[in-house]
């Protein structure tokens, strides 16, 4: 049996459920919003499926449910990767941003104009940090320059 008539199944059984929960004639009705990605309890769910619909004269050959089980645990450690990734990335800006307080960086204005003014202090507060420069907060990723600023000596 295919993941395709497996899923068709699936829907088909839940649509019916719904209808003998709720009712025929009821007014009230329950929308599902499709997930438009596989992710565990949908594998698991219709894993299950194949193994309560299946022929008991033609039962699923333990290597292809094997299989089917590895995929699983490979999706769910690829996701965890993916998460791992983004939570770097999102640290590594968090640190890059911190770092440029002090600093004298240049940006382009919505207006094209380049502005270069001295970085005062970071927000945490969106998903990308928003840097001060001479009062005005500016994404991190519209920042094009950083300058270190001219330390004075005197000669002795």
């Amino acid at each position: 049996m295919t993941i395709d008539a497996l899923a068709a199944n699936a829907a088909t059984s839940a649509a019916a459920t719904a209808a003998a929960t709720t009712g025929m004639y009821s007014s009230t009705t329950t929308t599902r919003t499709p997930n438009q990605s596989m992710d565990s309890e949908v594998f698991m769910s219709l894993l299950v499926t194949q193994l309560q619909n299946q022929d008991p004269s033609s039962p699923m050959d333990t290597n292809e449910m094997i299989a089917q089980t590895t995929q699983l645990a490979m999706m769910e450690k690829l996701t965890e990767m993916a998460t791992a990734s983004e939570e770097g990335f999102s640290l590594q800006m968090r640190t890059s941003a911190a770092a440029l307080v002090g600093e004298t960086v240049t940006y382009t204005d919505p207006d094209g104009v380049e502005i270069t003014g001295l970085a005062t202090s970071v927000s945490f507060a969106n998903a990308v940090p928003q840097v001060t420069v001479t009062g005005k907060g500016v994404a991190l990723d519209v920042i094009s320059g950083v300058t270190r600023p001219v330390e004075e000596t005197t000669a002795g």
